[in-house]
This record gives structure tokens, sequence and C-alpha cells, in this order.
């Protein structure tokens, strides 16, 4: 039988452009508003949109593989300005409702699984190295969380990890996918890894996929868009690349043979315009 999954990352949940549940969102002011206030307001409603059309569109799921940075964390490095809370619990029942949510298009009969790894460390764990995401993955009745996942799927082996290098430069960005493919494969050489059909990879922000030949079936790398809009201010003021907000529904036949749908779609409330003078 056919099973169809999808693949999501970074929604760095408390993050004023993180995923927001509709219940925690930002409600617009009246009047005229010096902050920024009612720009995050309409990007936190039009991003959970976006998100909730790319489920209703490719639901139903038998499974669902989230690779980390569930949530935002104490945002350290600007003081906590750019967060919806700081409280790292409340942070995680944002998290834990947004994947009760993606739990809704589950196949009825039989459930939908959800395997995860952790996140980066900077976001998803407190001052005393407690991993957050572990009461996330309690919560929302997450099958398997870990570091390195090798689930399986109709005999497709998916090589699930949340964290991969990033590149400055467009054509750069499929290098680091292809070192771990490459990786991947000399670990399983040496009986260590399971083979994979699929690698795939977060905390880029990002997604290129990339696939080569192998015996009778394709080989797929990939880093995944993310659940973050743009509006960090570490992206804003240092990075120059593009940012995609999305995620990677796929089918898996009853052969093995691995299909995906990349959904990368834009969040018009944050087209740059231009200032007139």
């Amino acid at each position: 039988m056919k099973k169809r999954g999808i693949l999501l990352s970074d929604s760095h949940c408390g993050h004023a452009v993180g995923l927001t549940p509709p219940r925690y969102q930002y409600r617009q002011k009246r009047g005229s508003d010096p902050t920024k206030h009612n720009k995050w307001a309409k990007i936190q409603h039009e991003a959970w949109s976006r998100f909730d059309d790319i489920l209703k569109r490719h639901a139903p799921f038998d499974v669902v593989f989230f690779l980390g940075d569930a949530i935002d964390g104490k945002g350290a490095k600007s003081g906590g300005t750019e967060l919806i809370t700081a409280s790292l619990e409340d942070q995680s029942e944002m998290a834990v409702d947004m994947l009760n949510h993606v739990r809704l298009y589950g196949r009825k009969r039989g459930g939908m699984k959800i395997i995860a790894t952790h996140g980066t460390p900077f976001h998803v764990s407190g001052a005393d190295g407690e991993d957050w995401e572990n009461i996330v993955a309690d919560k929302a009745g997450i099958s398997k969380l870990g570091s390195h996942e090798w689930p399986e799927v109709n005999g497709c082996v998916f090589d699930l990890k949340h964290k991969i290098g990033a590149s400055s430069i467009p054509h750069g960005r499929a290098t680091a996918i292809l070192r771990d493919l490459l990786w991947n494969d000399l670990w399983a050489m040496e009986d260590m890894q399971p083979k994979a059909t699929v690698l795939a990879r977060g905390h880029v922000h990002y997604h290129i996929g990339v696939w080569t030949p192998h015996k009778d079936r394709m080989r797929w790398a990939m880093s995944l868009p993310a659940l973050q809009c743009m509006g960090s201010k570490f992206g804003a003021r240092q990075c120059s690349g593009m940012v995609h907000f999305g995620a990677v529904p796929f089918t898996v036949d009853e052969h093995g043979v691995f299909d995906f749908c990349p959904e990368i779609v834009p969040i018009h409330s944050q087209k740059a315009v231009t200032t007139v003078i």
C-alpha cells in the first residue's frame, strides 16, 4: 500500500516570526504602530494559514518526520527581544499545539506516526542542558525522538538529522548534503548504518534537493525549507541567502519508490518594498 508522509523542520515556536498556533498569535492594534507588532501579527497569521493549506492539500498522512528546532529558545544573543515569550515551557506548548494540529491530518484508520530529531542546543536546550524537545515529544505523542534516525517506509530508508552545513553561495548549497550522503555510504560499508534511499537535513532554512542513480532506484539528498519566516535579527543583518518557507510532502509506493512534492510558499507579508522619499 502506498504511504504518504511529510518532512517538516525548524518551526522555532516562540519566535515572533516562528510558526505560531492561532491562540498564541499577536492581535493587530488599531491606529499607527511604530513597533513591528502589527507586521508580526500579519506574518504569524499568514504563515499558519499557508502551513495549514499545505497539510490540507496533501493529507492524509501515515507518517510525519520533524527535523528539529521545534522551539526558538531564550534568544540570548538578542536579549530575548525577538520572542513572543521567553518561557521555554510556553514555547514547548506552542510546539505541541503545532504537532497536534498536524496529527489532525493523519490517516484515521491506523493513526499516524511522528518521528523527530533533536535540534540545535542553542534553541532547544536550557542553560543546564535539558532537552525541551523531550517534553514536546512526550506531550505530542511522538513515536521516536533521537539525534539521528533511520526510519523505514515500505522498504525506503530515510536518514534524518537536524544539522547540516550552510553555504553563502547559491551553487554551493548542495555540497553539504552530498557530503553527508557519501558519509552514509561509508558508514554503511562498515555495516554501522543503514544505507539510505533518502537523506534529509534541516537547520539551514532553505530547500535544495539532488538525486543520484543507484542500481535499480534513485537516491535523494535534500535540505528542508523552514517553518520559520524571515525576520530574525541575525538573518536580516548578517545573511544574504534566500530563505524558504514550507514543507516537503512525499509518497513511498508499495515497491519502496520515493516521490516528493516540495511546497515552497511565499509569505507576502514579508515582501520588501521601497521607501518613497
